[in-house]
């Protein structure tokens, strides 16, 4: 039986990596298809909405009730209009209820929408390209990793990210070997994850977050936070 936690109150306490998910998606059969890969790896889907609204009331009762979600994850693009009301729903459950994580699903990569979404906090925030729910180990994974306060980045969205940040000055400093360390940290993965991705070992990833932080200012009074503070000044560069 899921003892419900309630991360909006007390940050990530979730059980065994199971996590209470809310589905907003209007297409029926995308929806059933998402709810049946978490709920087969043991994880509960507390709710599924076809649009913006039904996905705010259904966040707001739950949490009302004390048992809120873990993390929703929604299309960006919902009824009425299928233009911006998931993203726009997203945003707006972040600042009403700060500690649930929120991974939203796009079929093209639209940087203004993960920008907005990312704004100012990239703390339990994901943005995924539909495509990427095919992989579904790393799918499921992405849901957890934000659900527990992490970032799930599509690598599409990073290295259109990337292109921009690349005309600003913040960033100057780095060597390119640093922006491609900073930019798999925007991502969520963990420095032994970047190291296997780069074929390098986990102290050579090591050395380069460290240089990454110095290059950036951030000092190790800011502890812990250093990591989610330069994939910020990344992502809002």
């Amino acid at each position: 039986m899921l003892v419900p936690t309630n991360r909006m109150e007390r940050g990530p306490n979730i059980v065994a990596d199971r996590v209470r998910v809310v589905i907003a998606e209007d297409s029926v059969l995308l929806r059933e298809g998402l709810t049946r890969l978490l709920t087969d790896r043991g994880h509960e889907v507390v709710a599924g909405v076809g649009d913006a609204e039904a996905l705010i009331k259904s966040v707001r009762e739950l949490a009302d009730e004390c048992a809120p979600p873990d993390v929703v994850v929604a299309d960006v693009r919902m009824p009425p209009t299928h233009t911006d009301e998931g993203v726009r729903a997203a945003v707006r459950l972040r600042r009403d209820h700060p500690g649930l994580g929120v991974l939203v699903l796009s079929q093209y990569v639209e940087e203004q929408y993960a920008t907005e979404l990312l704004a100012g906090n990239s703390r339990g925030v994901g943005y995924l390209l539909k495509d990427r729910v095919a992989e579904v180990r790393e799918f499921v994974d992405a849901v957890v990793r934000v659900a527990q306060g992490g970032t799930a980045l599509d690598p599409e969205v990073v290295a259109q990210l990337l292109g921009r940040s690349r005309k600003q000055d913040v960033l100057a400093g780095l060597t390119p070997r640093e922006r491609e360390v900073l930019g798999l940290m925007a991502e969520g993965r963990t420095n032994s994850a970047i190291a296997r991705q780069l074929v390098v070992s986990d102290g050579a990833v090591e050395k380069h977050v460290s240089n990454i932080f110095l290059k950036l200012g951030l000092s190790p009074s800011d502890g812990d936070h250093r990591r989610v503070l330069a994939v910020l000044t990344y992502l809002n560069s």
